[in-house]
């Protein structure tokens, strides 16, 4: 027992944390003692804050795990270490700096300090050289805020510490400027401060002159919001009108090619419909949530236009530029011809030049601007000098462009463009064909007869509004299928009859004849389509009026609306025979548009472009595998033996061996001699391999 050493509380700090931890009240002294030891190395630490001090940081971490025992002490440390740190946080050593923020962090977990002045605090600290310091802070500053607004928003601190974020995006420090962009983008996508105010925070940010934090902020608002993805099977079946319907609906006539071609286009059409009504995708909300945008996008372009960055974020700035023009439909005629500057097929990135110049098109753009963005797409991309792939991406970004501003394409270039479906290359033909497709929706007077396809209802109505239009009905389109009167009454006052009716019934029908149920049925709906089909174009939508005002229409209505609706596609124009040649378009050119456009859109080819020598020779050699496993392995006792007389006679000149003995007996050997002496090599070598 001489030998152990017994416990030494006042040098021991770790055991002595852990019995104050236990019973606070009974190490009060030798607390206060080492709490006093604390105040005197403080003093000393003023007069040369430079210096590192391991006693000071041991005393430092000590005192805040256990703070929370001795409160009445302690109300004043947390104070103090932040003044320390704000005073001297330039010239401390980095060490002892990131004690005393471990120190503090420790005593926010335990909700002695408050949260504001101690991330305000943080926020300055931001601007040491030190990226292991940064970093921890970094992580905390999220981790914290993320717990305020746990339970509740904490609108108090959030607006507090927002508004001093906004003076600390335009800090001089560019690394701490770059870190509170950080902080706020990454607690926006965390759903912690997803609102309008760090949205235009953020905002101000894109006109900074550093480059690290304007890439930051573009890449915010040009990223996509994972969160808000929908998936595609949301509708309910009762909603659209599924494949079964039709199947079942073809199934009971006669079998015919005629009705098997028409049920093919019903199930086109079918999946057209309901591409078209999903519901609208917002790739980015934060767009969406910006105060001014069209401020916003003259700011951003006066500023790409004396832009002196690298042609990436010149590239990033248009691409806003354009998502907020197309999303906000916003005037800005300038951007036209500043993007027209950099349409030519030798361009860099042309091919997103031109998806931006699609998505800055919409409808109450006036037309004339437009039309010279396609004139020079047309002049520049779309001549036979040029290769397939070129004209191509350029009829699909003319396609992308009228598909959102109709009113640009004139009907010359619209002749020149659809000759194009008999070029020789199928990339070019492939696309002339689905701008024929889409003039066929939007407004089939435009094409040639021969280019109109089939005409159906459907495209008797279709017109292009003029600029500044507005359709707007008062009625449900289509609800002219369905009857005035609502049958809400009627059912309820015959319910009871319906009832007794089929209780007689049992009686009277007890040798087993049938019973007539009347129910609603295809054939009725066809019978009420057909009708309507011969009603005047007023009629019809004096009707629709009627109906869409006079009762609550339930699912089963609309579904009969759709159907109606998708009739109009298929059934031929009044006096129109069904002989007309259609095109086929593929499936994916189906797709509706959303708010963006995707780079597909304008890239896409229909068929492969041939590879060139060099990349089938690295296609080659990339499938040739190592064969080394397949070489017979030579295994010699000593690696440095030279070769034996058997491997040298393999070597050996033809005309040294051409009269030997083995190879002059090798012919004359009969077939019964053949098979002996291949008996023994094989038996020669089982004893070889046995050994």
């Amino acid at each position: 027992m001489s030998g152990r050493q017994g416990n030494k509380l006042p040098s021991n700090l770790p055991q002595l944390q852990n019995l104050v931890k236990r019973d606070p009240a009974s190490y009060t002294e030798e607390f206060l003692q080492q709490y006093h030891h604390y105040q005197s190395h403080v003093e000393i630490f003023t007069f040369q804050p430079d210096k590192p001090s391991k006693e000071l940081a041991e005393l430092v971490m000590f005192l805040a795990q256990v703070a929370h025992c001795y409160p009445e002490h302690m109300a004043n440390f947390p104070q103090q270490l932040k003044e320390l740190l704000s005073y001297h946080h330039t010239v401390l050593d980095a060490d002892l700096r990131m004690t005393f923020c471990k120190a503090l962090i420790l005593l926010r977990n335990k909700n002695l300090i408050n949260p504001t002045s101690l991330l305000e605090l943080f926020f300055q600290l931001l601007r040491c050289h030190d990226k292991l310091l940064r970093k921890t802070l970094y992580t905390h500053i999220v981790s914290d805020i993320k717990n305020v607004n746990a339970k509740h928003k904490n609108n108090k601190v959030n607006t507090t510490l927002q508004n001093f974020m906004y003076t600390m995006l335009r800090d001089s420090n560019p690394t701490a400027a770059k870190i509170s962009l950080d902080v706020m983008i990454e607690l926006y996508r965390r759903n912690i401060w997803n609102d309008a105010k760090t949205v235009n925070v953020i905002t101000t940010a894109c006109f900074s002159k550093v480059t690290k934090v304007l890439v930051a902020s573009l890449k915010f608002f040009l990223g996509r919001d994972e969160d808000e993805k929908q998936d595609s099977d949301s509708e309910s079946e009762d909603d659209v009108p599924t494949a079964r319907d039709l199947m079942m609906r073809y199934a009971t006539n006669k079998k015919t090619t005629k009705r098997k071609k028409k049920l093919e286009k019903a199930m086109k059409v079918l999946k057209k419909q309901k591409k078209k009504s999903k519901p609208e995708v917002f790739n980015f909300s934060a767009i969406h949530l910006i105060h001014d945008p069209q401020d916003f996008a003259e700011k951003l372009l006066k500023q790409l236009e004396n832009c002196k960055e690298r042609f990436e974020v010149k590239m990033m700035l248009m691409d806003l530029i354009s998502r907020l023009v197309g999303i906000h439909e916003l005037f800005l005629f300038n951007y036209y011809p500043f993007v027209q500057r950099f349409l030519q097929p030798h361009q860099r990135e042309v091919t997103k030049i031109l998806l931006f110049a699609a998505q800055a098109s919409h409808q109450l753009v006036p037309p004339e601007i437009i039309q010279s963005v396609l004139m020079t797409i047309a002049n520049n991309f779309v001549t036979d000098k040029n290769s397939g792939e070129v004209m191509t991406v350029g009829i699909n970004a003319i396609k992308e462009i009228t598909a959102r501003c109709p009113l640009a394409m004139t009907e010359d270039l619209l002749q020149d463009l659809v000759q194009y479906k008999t070029h020789k290359n199928k990339n070019v033909m492939m696309s002339a064909r689905t701008l024929i497709h889409l003039f066929r929706s939007l407004n089939p007077e435009m094409l040639q007869k021969k280019f109109r396809g089939k005409p159906t209802e459907a495209s008797l109505e279709a017109r292009i509004h003029e600029y500044g239009e507005l359709d707007a009905k008062d009625y449900i389109p289509g609800a002219e299928v369905l009857d005035v009167e609502s049958q809400k009454e009627k059912g309820g006052t015959q319910e009871e009859d319906g009832w007794e009716s089929a209780s007689l019934s049992e009686d009277d029908n007890e040798d087993g004849e049938w019973i007539d149920v009347h129910h609603s049925s295809d054939e009725e709906q066809q019978e009420v389509a057909e009708k309507v089909k011969s009603m005047p174009i007023e009629e019809r939508k004096a009707k629709a009026a009627a109906v869409s005002t006079s009762r609550l229409l339930t699912q089963e209505d609309f579904h009969k609306i759709r159907l109606a609706q998708l009739s109009k596609e298929l059934n031929s124009a009044p006096g129109k025979a069904a002989k007309r040649k259609n095109i086929e378009i593929d499936d994916e050119e189906e797709e509706g548009r959303g708010e963006l456009l995707s780079l597909r859109d304008i890239e896409h080819l229909h068929k492969k472009p041939k590879s060139d020598k060099e990349t089938r020779l690295a296609t080659a050699m990339a499938g040739k595998t190592d064969r080394k496993e397949f070489v017979k392995k030579k295994t010699r006792i000593n690696p440095f033996a030279s070769s034996s007389n058997k491997e040298k006679k393999k070597h050996k000149n033809f005309m040294m061996m051409r009269y030997s003995h083995s190879v002059r007996t090798k012919n004359k050997r009969s077939f019964r001699e053949k098979q002996l002496a291949l008996r023994d090599a094989l038996l020669k070598k089982r004893k070889r391999l046995l050994k």
